[in-house]
């Protein structure tokens, strides 16, 4: 066993942001106050995607508009990655280009075959500063986008074009929790 407590279990759950918030369309700032409230906002974050069931989860989709990431996800050949990001920056995506289902906590119960790159690389820091660098492949290298994209205000749906964005959307205005999303198309 491992020393330390499982990322989350401290946290609480936070609420989540859904499609048409106005916080998912708005790019994230940078974090520059390393503190207890930034490392509280962490591990609410793991509690919040793991309750949720989700492998990523980014700050704006408790609400809050600072680049910071966490993730517990799988790559392809099933090794878990475990972590978090602050200011993260998509430093490479590249390989060959993938189109995989891909779906979203904010927007529940919706997926389309969405193209991301089969690598990925995010630099940025920790909680407390320190420089980290993660590498991914596969779903993993997913996930790494996907999070990143999000802190700049963009949602998986923004990546799709045509037929599949269209579906995307209209299953979007049918979802049950569309009522509760603040303009959800």
């Amino acid at each position: 066993m491992r020393n330390g407590a499982i990322p989350g279990s401290r946290g609480l759950v936070r609420p989540m942001r859904l499609l048409g918030d106005p916080v998912l369309a708005t790019p994230c700032e940078e974090v520059t106050t390393f503190d207890a409230a930034l490392a509280r906002l962490v591990e609410d974050m793991y509690a919040t995607m793991y309750a949720a069931q989700g492998v990523g989860l980014a700050a704006n989709q408790v609400g809050v508009g600072l680049r910071v990431f966490v993730y517990d996800c799988p790559d392809d050949e099933d090794r878990r990655h475990l972590g978090h990001v602050v200011n993260p920056r998509l430093v490479e995506a590249d390989g060959v280009t993938v189109r995989g289902p891909e779906g979203c906590l904010s927007l529940p119960g919706i997926e389309a075959g969405t193209v991301r790159h089969d690598h990925a690389v995010v630099e940025g820091v920790t909680a407390t500063g320190e420089p980290v660098r993660v590498e991914g492949t596969g779903f993993f290298a997913r996930c790494l986008q996907h999070e990143c994209d999000h802190l700049d205000g963009r949602v998986f749906t923004d990546r799709l074009t045509g037929l599949r964005r269209r579906r995307a959307l209209r299953a979007v205005r049918r979802a049950p929790w569309a009522a509760d999303a603040p303009s959800a198309t």
